[in-house]
């Protein structure tokens, strides 16, 4: 039965990829223009071959119209639809993927000829030969391009005749790192390039005014009877006197409060190691706002270091606008002489938001929360931002099944403090030069009610620092790290959960984590058209070590602080992430994920905040929000209780996932995930649990397809998937899947349906 289905189907796709043929709709006067090749020839071999040849086929105009298995569907969508009387559907796929069609009568090849001729010529091939035939095949026609070149231009010698000026001689320095040295092929783009080197050299050596039409290279071709030339460096005689002079910074003046109605003459002028701060009243403290800037009188101008100012200036979340400019003052015959002017506009200092959220959480609780916050920006005058936050959440299990009643409502307040600067307990002037280092102060509360089962009160404290080291690395580290957990009201089901297993029961009773934590992330995902995109990012966690020692130090109760248990563990995790984007809008996305957690001392088990899980929106899809693991564990149950066991210490998981656009917002994926969490002690009530060295037989697999509405700033993500490979049946019946998508039974096991806010990752 299901045979013959698929060969109703594969003759059904074949005559509809029949019906898409264009020929009848082509004009009797026209032909249908169906592309280019290239074929170089030369008597030796050539560098850099296939890069030429990538850029000589660049130059073929027009593109021909683009297939589809062979197809041109796009050109048939096109004609489909030009029909007197198309009918809506037609109407759509003309819209959506209709392209007009490309006739030979739009192509030139003499035209191309002579591009591709320039363009050798350009690359130092001066005795090149370009020629083309015409192929026609009925409606359709194409051209065949021949290039035959000889061996190439190369440099002998490179010279810089002056050597009087200052700039001359940097010239020449800066010329002893240029990809320009003998051998190199005559190559005009690589020389347009140099000079753009040059100009970015001289400028961040202090020449403003400097630009790269000043310079002129020049080659020589009768030098020798070999194929070789000498190149020339020169200036042009139009180049004027002080845009070859260094500038120097005589004068910077900070506006930290800056408004076009306020007199400058009328204004308090402070001055801290040689910058004067400008303002009436005083709005940022001149000692603190200086630690900013990397500007100092008697430098040279740089761009790199006026950019990085900038850069700092505004990672202080102070200012909205930050504006650095320069003004040329009296030259010298050797110097030229600048005023920095900065120019600073503060946001507003107080304001409160009403925050509606769907969160999306990582442990797959979803649901609507509601944040207020009051945030006051400069709140001791040095740039401080202090923020408060109130927040109500309802959260939910939006997978299904039998933990569709399970669900949590949040209360919490937190206050956040944090200074645009090293606050330590001895003076730091740091000097980061891209960012600065902030120091991150938290205190909060956060009392939880989940499905009835219990409620939990938490009290948090953080001190630490975060920074950007450049556009693509983050650090955190919070040398502090404090949660007091206080577990009330447990429901007589709860009770009987964690009897049922110990080692659950010691998690949620470690009620006090004091350790360190430190997060690194590489990120170089965005950027419409980077073609390689790489996030790399690390967590890792330490608890109760400096109490295990004070402990030992000072006798005191043993495992014990403040009359709290608390927890000793180390834990860390890896995100790989790896992105390859085929055009703008097609992307495949890749994840591996590892994480460890090692729990020790007085601790069997990490804390159950701590503990990682599997299965999911975020996770391995094809399963429903924690299901999976640890290792082979299938409890007798997948209700309530079942959520709280299948956690686990270690967990190791991968994802592919193909994303491409349906239909302006809406985007679609095909995806496959892979993974499973593991215990790293046995644990009687859980048979199975334990990592072993067959963990990778262990693996849950699943595959899938999802709909995404993507409105750049806010993804509402909907995935449907099946498992293909289940790690709690026995070894020879994992793999495998009946596909009986015609049961009812089937769909409500096999189809697993997933709703979340943002990308899986």
């Amino acid at each position: 039965m299901r045979i013959n289905q698929f060969l109703v189907g594969l003759v059904l796709g074949v005559v509809i990829l029949h019906g898409c043929s264009v020929k009848k709709f082509i004009p009797e006067d026209e032909s249908l223009f169906t592309g280019s090749d290239l074929e170089i020839e030369s008597e030796g071999d050539i560098q850099d071959k296939k890069e030429i040849q990538r850029e000589l086929e660049g130059l073929f105009r027009p593109e021909p119209n683009s297939k589809f298995l062979g197809m041109y569907f796009g050109l048939w969508a096109h004609y489909k639809g030009s029909k007197e009387k198309p009918g809506f559907i037609n109407r759509f796929l003309k819209k959506r993927f209709g392209e007009e069609p490309v006739y030979f009568s739009r192509v030139n090849p003499q035209t191309t000829e002579e591009l591709m001729l320039n363009r050798l010529e350009n690359n130092g091939f001066f005795f090149a030969e370009t020629s083309s035939e015409v192929n026609r095949n009925g409606k359709f026609t194409s051209v065949s391009y021949q290039a035959t070149v000889t061996e190439p231009y190369v440099l002998r010698a490179l010279k810089i005749d002056r050597d009087s000026l200052e700039v001359d001689r940097e010239i020449i320095e800066l010329m002893e790192e240029s990809e320009l040295q003998p051998g190199t092929r005559f190559n005009l783009s690589k020389l347009n390039d140099e000079r753009e080197r040059l100009d970015e050299a001289l400028k961040n050596r202090g020449y403003y005014n400097f630009n790269p039409n000043y310079l002129i290279f020049e080659a020589d071709t009768n030098v020798t009877d070999k194929r070789e030339f000498d190149l020339f460096l020169r200036f042009r005689k139009s180049a004027p006197q002080h845009g070859i002079i260094p500038y120097k910074v005589q004068k910077i003046k900070v506006f930290p409060n800056y408004s076009v109605t306020e007199d400058e003459d009328k204004l308090d002028t402070v001055v801290v190691d040689g910058k004067e701060f400008i303002q009436g009243n005083l709005v940022f403290k001149p000692n603190l706002l200086e630690q900013y800037i990397l500007l100092e009188k008697e430098d040279r101008y740089s761009p790199l270091r006026s950019r990085l100012t900038s850069n700092r200036l505004s990672s202080i979340g102070t200012y909205r606008f930050v504006n650095l400019r320069y003004e040329e003052v009296e030259d010298s015959v050797e110097f030229g002489n600048l005023e920095a002017n900065i120019y600073l506009s503060p946001l507003t200092k107080r304001s409160l938001r009403a925050e509606l959220q769907g969160v999306s959480k990582s442990n797959n609780f979803a649901g609507p929360a509601l944040n207020l916050v009051y945030r006051n920006r400069n709140l001791f005058k040095g740039g401080e931002t202090l923020s408060l936050t109130g927040k109500f959440g309802f959260e939910t299990q939006l997978a299904g099944g039998d933990l569709s009643g399970l669900n949590s409502i949040e209360l919490g307040l937190k206050a956040d403090l944090v200074y645009p600067r090293v606050i330590f307990f001895v003076p730091i002037k740091e000097k980061f030069s891209y960012s600065v280092p902030k120091t991150k102060m938290s205190l909060g509360t956060e009392y939880q009610s989940r499905g009835g089962l219990y409620r939990l009160n938490t009290f948090s404290a953080n001190y630490g620092y975060f920074w950007n080291a450049n556009r693509f690395v983050f650090h955190e580290i919070n040398p502090i790290s404090l949660n007091v957990v206080n577990l009330t009201r447990t429901s007589p089901e709860f009770e009987e959960i964690l009897d049922s297993n110990p080692f659950l029961r010691r998690s949620f009773e470690q009620q006090f984590i004091a350790g360190i934590n430190y997060t690194f992330n590489f990120d170089k995902l965005s950027g419409r058209f980077r073609t390689h995109g790489i996030f790399v990012g690390t967590t890792l966690d330490f608890a109760g070590n400096a109490l295990g020692l004070a402990n030992s130090l000072a006798g005191w109760e043993e495992g014990r602080f403040l009359g709290l248990n608390y927890a000793q563990y180390s834990r860390g995790d890896v995100d790989l992430r790896y992105y390859y984007r085929m055009n703008e809008e097609h992307t495949i996305a890749t994840r591996l994920f590892g994480g460890v957690g090692l729990p020790y001392g007085n601790s069997e088990s990490l804390p159950f905040v701590k503990q990682f899980f599997a299965g999911g929106p975020n996770s391995v899809r094809a399963f429903r929000i924690r299901s999976l693991g640890p290792g082979t564990y299938r409890p007798e149950n997948t209700g309530i209780g079942a959520f709280f066991d299948q956690a686990g210490d270690i967990r190791f998981e991968g994802n592919i996932e193909y994303r491409f656009p349906i239909v302006s917002v809406l985007k679609g994926a095909l995806f496959m995930d892979a993974g499973n969490v593991w215990l790293m002690n046995e644990n009687e009530a859980l048979p199975g649990g334990k990592f072993t060295s067959d963990w990778w037989s262990e693996l849950a697999v699943g595959a899938g397809f999802g709909m995404r509405i993507d409105i750049e700033f806010f993804v509402i993500r909907f995935d449907l998937a099946t498992p293909l490979r289940v790690p709690y049946l026995p070894e020879n019946e994992r793999w495998g899947n009946t596909f009986d998508i015609g049961s009812g039974d089937w769909r409500r096991e096999n189809l697993i349906f997933n709703f979340a806010i943002g990308y899986p990752f």
